[in-house]
């Protein structure tokens, strides 16, 4: 059951196979992302869920299959290429400059975007300021969005966990991507914490429309959020479909429970 629009898919993985030495982490891999879908990837620990996000990243490449974005490739291209393509991503061990604020951790995933020199910034005169204005008012929206409003001069050092996690997701959104990869963004969290989270993504999908892949072990929170789901199994996909379907699946459920059910 694929969700794809009239316009086709925004992403497309197709075959993906990744080795190391012995090890096959992906084994023929396929999936679509539709134009703001939201696309979850689940499976037990070691079943390839980090491995297809590093694949989209640019981390790895892999031996075999292509990955495409609104028809262009990815396959192969550095990190820095696939984020300028417009492919954000979120880690489960936050990556913030613990020393920065939170506002100048949000305006770190401007940079990309940014178009004046070193020079002409130091300055921070004529077409610099003004770009650094219009760049702030963008994150100072995904503070609103996000409501980090309370933290924007706080050290992202001292921020509370769950905080400091919503301000990793907001460099992510300052990226202004075209696909948000989400690596297990309530990790850690607490019952509150994570109805807050899933209470931003739902916000950041009506908001923004925005297509993320969502990578996850709460099964509670992936049953709720996603339109469709991909299941995996020692790197072999086991199964695509609606949260209902997959939850019935008996290849999913034997993944889960080693046949017990």
């Amino acid at each position: 059951m694929e969700r794809v629009t009239a316009e086709g898919p925004l992403l497309e993985a197709r075959e993906l196979t990744l080795r190391f030495g012995g090890v096959t982490a992906l084994d023929g891999v396929s999936f679509e992302v539709a134009r703001g879908e939201l696309f979850a990837v689940i499976g037990p620990n070691g079943a390839g869920k980090t491995s297809i996000f590093n694949c989209l990243g640019g981390v790895y490449r892999p031996q075999h299959g292509t990955i495409t974005l609104e028809g262009n490739g990815l396959t192969g291209r550095a990190p820095a290429a696939v984020a300028a393509m417009g492919v954000a991503r979120t880690f489960q061990n936050l990556g913030l400059f613990r020393h920065l604020t939170l506002i100048d951790n949000l305006m770190l995933g401007r940079h990309h975007l940014m178009r004046t020199g070193f020079v002409s910034g130091m300055v921070w005169w004529g077409k610099a300021k003004r770009e650094e204005i219009s760049h702030r008012a963008a994150v100072e929206e995904i503070v609103e969005l996000l409501e980090l409003e309370p933290y924007r001069s706080t050290p992202a050092g001292l921020l509370p966990y769950g905080v400091a996690k919503r301000a990793e997701l907001g460099r992510a959104l300052a990226m202004e991507p075209k696909l948000l990869l989400l690596d297990e963004p309530v990790a850690g969290m607490n019952l509150e914490e994570t109805e807050d989270t899933a209470r931003y993504l739902l916000e950041i999908r009506r908001e923004l429309g925005l297509a993320m892949i969502l990578v996850e072990h709460d099964m509670r929170l992936v049953m709720d959020l996603a339109d469709r789901v991909l299941a995996l199994d020692f790197g072999v996909a086991i199964g695509t479909g609606t949260p209902e379907e997959i939850q019935h699946d008996p290849r999913v459920i034997d993944a889960y429970l080693g046949g017990a059910a």
